[in-house]
């Protein structure tokens, strides 16, 4: 991490050389007025709340946070600051406990209405997505920093130790070493900075909206556009920040258009009412995918089955085992669509391990995905059914697969049972749900078997494997592992970042070993952007970023 940091200053030449080497092939896109569609109507645009690309996409146009991702030419990203003009780090180790203090020194920057941008803006946005009142589902992302379980449990976020030092320098206090905490952490449009005097006043006049509802308009930002008018439902409008502390090489404007589908994006960008489009139709992927050079973009999302641990029947590891090993993934990948492909870990592609490759690449073979070897498999899973004292699938009696309801769902969850009952006699009724009725029912733990899509608020390969300790509110499953446990314990203490990322290939192979879930396909995604243009770049963790578009030279 320290070499990270060093970098950072390092990175800001290569940068610069990167946006010369772009403005060679295009020319500046000042004035240029830019209409874009990143999916749906946002259903949030509160920091805190915002889950879907498109709210996450205007997000981080409106706000800066404290570390921001670019990309240059070739599309590879890197990170560099943001609001903090600086960032150092200490570490300390005391009766055995590693605490990691981070002290970052705030630029010079001003809010859309003037007045400047203060650690105190970071400290009251953090504590608000901690508060566990407030319910986020990114509040996670703040449970490396010391005093989080404290605060949450006492709902006193003064024991959060995330401080403003002053106006200029906010200082974070992490419970140990996280690789991914400034590059993920600190660009997340989760920890974006608010003004409470912003929200508390947008709060008063929004009446049963939520504070962001009433007039877009009157959002106060930091990032390099506003907003300046809306239809809604229809489009949101920005325009150029002319608070914003850096130079703006891209778009005076930019209207984001929203589509209720895929087909509805793509006709927007074939009557050329927007010049970049996500998410793709199915039509249109099955095109790219008909190249047999063509990859998508890894989604950072793996759709696993979920065996209820806690109850009577799937305590038993062998049943969850035989179930696991009866499963299809090419099959189900096929009727998932053109971007899914077999899972072949929990951990899904496109997470990195390190400069050479992606975590999924490196990680040694954890799912037999070969179709040669299905009936072996099958073979295999009816004698653990026999050792676990069932003379056939039929005895298990009628079970049932929970998963949320839509399109790709519903095919799957009806292919997945009809191969349990296929391979091994198990009777299983696919039944789909409502995002609430599906939470209500696994938080609660009234489930047999249930298909969710598992993600990570950070891309970093512990991110999707802390879920699972003992007693996370996020371990669904209800899993544990006392060697689960501790091995999370030594990752989060790593200062090797090699034995580090060794530590959590082992964790991910315990955790399938013992078949708490059942990993089945991930997806890919694909969006276009016209040929005329450059400088567009989608996030790996899903949004876009416009704000350095520009028009390539003839």
């Amino acid at each position: 991490m320290k070499q990270f940091i060093k970098r950072l200053t390092a990175l800001l030449l290569p940068a610069a050389l990167c946006a010369a080497l772009l403005a060679g092939c295009a020319k500046d896109g000042e004035g240029m007025s830019l209409s874009v569609c990143a999916g749906s109507a946002p259903d949030s645009l509160d920091p805190i709340y915002a889950e879907d690309v498109g709210g996450q996409t205007i997000l981080a146009h409106l706000y800066e946070n404290l570390m921001r991702v670019t990309a240059d030419s070739t599309g590879k990203t890197s990170v560099l600051p943001g609001m903090a003009k600086s960032v150092d780090q200490e570490e300390e180790t005391k009766d055995g406990a590693i605490t990691v203090t981070y002290t970052f020194r705030l630029r010079s920057a001003r809010w859309s209405d003037g007045q400047s941008v203060t650690a105190g803006d970071f400290v009251y946005a953090w504590q608000r997505l901690a508060n566990p009142a407030t319910g986020s589902r990114y509040a996670d992302l703040l449970s490396v920093v010391k005093g989080y379980q404290e605060a949450r449990a006492t709902k006193d976020m003064s024991l959060l130790q995330v401080t403003a030092k002053n106006d200029n320098t906010l200082v974070v206090v992490l419970d140990g070493h996280y690789d991914w905490f400034l590059k993920e952490v600190c660009t997340s449009p989760a920890t974006m900075p608010l003004r409470q005097d912003v929200v508390q006043k947008l709060k008063a006049a929004s009446g049963d909206k939520s504070w962001w509802e009433g007039d877009p308009a009157q959002l106060v930002t930091n990032g390099p556009y506003t907003v300046t008018g809306q239809e809604e439902g229809r489009l949101l409008r920005l325009e150029s920040n002319s608070r914003y502390y850096a130079a703006q090489p891209g778009p005076q404007s930019i209207t984001f258009h929203f589509a209720g589908s895929a087909e509805e994006a793509w006709s927007l960008y074939e009557s050329k009412t927007v010049d970049a489009v996500w998410p793709l139709p199915d039509v249109r992927l099955n095109e790219l995918a008909a190249d047999p050079e063509w990859s998508p973009l890894p989604e950072l999302a793996t759709y696993a089955a979920l065996f209820n641990c806690t109850s009577e029947l799937f305590s038993d590891p062998a049943l969850r085992e035989a179930l696991s090993l009866a499963i299809d993934r090419n099959a189900l990948a096929q009727v998932a669509g053109a971007a899914a492909l077999p899972a072949a870990g929990m951990v899904p592609p496109g997470v990195p391990e390190n400069e050479e490759g992606d975590f999924r690449a490196l990680s040694a073979v954890l799912l037999d995905n070969a179709p040669e070897s299905y009936e072996e498999r099958c073979r295999q899973a009816r004698a653990l059914l026999e050792e676990a004292g069932y003379n056939s699938g039929a005895d298990l009696g009628e079970l049932e697969f929970l998963y949320l309801e839509n399109g790709v769902n519903s095919a799957v969850a009806q292919a997945l049972c009809q191969q349990w009952q296929e391979a091994l006699g198990v009777r299983v009724v696919p039944k789909g749900l409502t995002e609430r009725g599906l939470m209500s029912a696994l938080r609660a733990g009234e489930y047999d078997l249930a298909g969710r899509i598992l993600t990570a608020s950070a891309n970093d390969a512990e991110c999707f494997l802390m879920s699972w300790t003992s007693g996370n509110r996020e371990n669904l499953v209800n899993y544990e592992s006392s060697a689960y446990d501790t091995l999370m314990k030594i990752i989060a203490s790593a200062a090797d970042g090699t034995a580090r990322m060794g530590c959590l290939h082992d964790a991910e192979a315990l955790l399938l070993m013992n078949h708490a879930m059942a990993p089945l396909y991930t997806r890919g995604t694909a969006w276009e952007l016209r040929e005329t243009l450059a400088g567009a770049f989608r996030d790996p963790r899903g949004w876009f970023s416009f704000s350095n578009v520009v028009t390539r030279q003839a």
